[in-house]
């Protein structure tokens, strides 16, 4: 009974592709998450002192590496994360967070487990109101959107938003012109 897991945690432990170096992270998982929380992906994978396990759940992307000496957390609520990068070489990728002005980098993760937390983030962003689309118009247009495009390619080059991010602004920017 006791190695019996929480069934969300054992559903997103069958999707993983490798779960090498996340395995008491797992078992000791419960210990981490919120009250209410719910686990719907996981992948092993490498962030700052060594290998652990990143979680995604319904609330946040989570870091746990829960060694014998040494515990290490690290969370990004969804409504903090602005931008999520990935990319893979033959076996393994990285995966890129960037969350309230941060930066955080998640190296030699699995390349199906990766990809597939980074395009379920992707789609929760994309479908989530983007704190821009709130704001109110300005009463002179023109010298605003070129601004704001001038702004914007400034985040693509930092890396906060994606190529694919900046040119569906850009088009939305410039048909108010």
């Amino acid at each position: 009974m006791a190695d019996e897991l929480r069934p969300d945690i054992q559903a997103a432990k069958d999707k993983m592709q490798a779960r090498i170096g996340a395995g008491r992270e797992i078992k000791r998982l419960l210990e981490y998450l919120w009250e209410g929380e719910q686990v719907e992906l996981m992948a092993a994978g490498a962030y700052g002192p060594g290998q652990g396990l990143v979680v995604l759940t319904d609330r946040r992307l989570l870091f746990v590496k829960d060694g014998i000496g040494r515990q290490v957390t690290e969370d990004f609520p969804i409504e903090k994360i602005s931008s999520i990068q990935w990319s893979s070489g033959m076996a393994l990728g990285n995966l890129i967070v960037f969350a309230s002005g941060n930066k955080a980098e998640i190296k030699n993760m699995n390349k199906k487990d990766g990809k597939q937390i980074a395009d379920t983030v992707r789609n929760r962003l994309s479908s989530s109101p983007a704190p821009v689309a709130t704001r109110s118009k300005p009463a002179v247009a023109e010298p605003d959107v070129f601004d704001q495009l001038r702004k914007l390619g400034e985040l693509r080059d930092a890396g906060i938003v994606t190529t694919d991010e900046f040119e569906a602004k850009k088009r939305e920017l410039l048909a108010r012109l």
